[in-house]
């Protein structure tokens, strides 16, 4: 029972760590620069990528043993195709602020790399719960990620978070954070988005190098340890002969 729990939570926070579809993988790149101008914007495009995430990996396990090796990808990407279409039609009638700021970015899930790509490589190959569990992670993985980007951005390039715009079911509400005019409207641009994401992932890499130096010093130093140790033995040994 133990070994299952673990097993499940490594499945999980791969997705969300170790292997982040946006800033480890580097997948899904084009709708995180253009959906991230603001929190609400890119909160909303990764529950919406999530949910289509993870039904379509519910399917795909179920009907793993039943689809053709022949047609697996053009059945994998109808699949997808008509949860995003659900996803579309019930976010235009219930969302319609969120609709109309994603735009295109909805459509664009059915080409998402990262929704064929679990799809073939995990749900086509694993149970139900597990691909489920798999999804779910990355989905959250993707979903924190590009709200991070998204915070930088609407921070630095408004000065304020504005909630209540996109899900006018909460009441406006805007934190000013940065005083008027001093805001860098740069970062809503294209440019801004580009600047952000190449700021973040150099951050990843500087911290991961780091620790593989600390390991490697770790290392080093034991094995001098051992050494010394063994040196010390020698001549231990070495003098009680004499």
């Amino acid at each position: 029972m133990a070994k299952e729990k673990g097993k499940t939570k490594a499945n999980l926070l791969k997705g969300i760590i170790n292997e982040n579809p946006l800033l480890v993988s580097i997948l899904g790149t084009c709708p995180a620069l253009a959906t991230t101008k603001t929190v609400e914007a890119a909160l909303g495009m990764g529950l919406l990528f999530t949910i289509v995430l993870i039904c379509s990996n519910i399917l795909v396990s179920l009907l793993r043993k039943l689809i053709p090796e022949e047609v697996k990808t053009p059945a994998y990407i109808v699949i997808i195709a008509t949860f995003v279409t659900m996803v579309k039609m019930f976010t235009n009638a219930f969302l319609p602020e969120l609709y109309s700021t994603l735009g295109v970015f909805i459509s664009l899930i059915v080409v998402n790399c990262i929704v064929l790509g679990r799809a073939e490589a995990y749900a086509s190959k694993n149970k139900v719960f597990d691909s489920f569990i798999d999804a779910l992670g990355m989905g959250i993985g993707y979903t924190l990620a590009i709200i991070l980007m998204a915070f930088f951005r609407e921070l630095l390039g408004t000065g304020a978070f504005t909630f209540g715009k996109i899900f006018t079911f909460i009441p406006l509400t805007k934190v000013q954070i940065i005083p008027k005019g001093y805001e860098i409207s740069l970062f809503q641009n294209p440019a801004g988005a580009f600047i952000v994401f190449s700021i973040i992932l150099a951050v990843i890499a500087f911290i991961k190098n780091r620790k593989a130096e600390l390991v490697a010093y770790n290392e080093k130093q034991e094995k001098i340890r051992k050494l010394q140790e063994a040196k010390a033995q020698a001549a231990k040994v070495e003098g009680g002969n004499k």
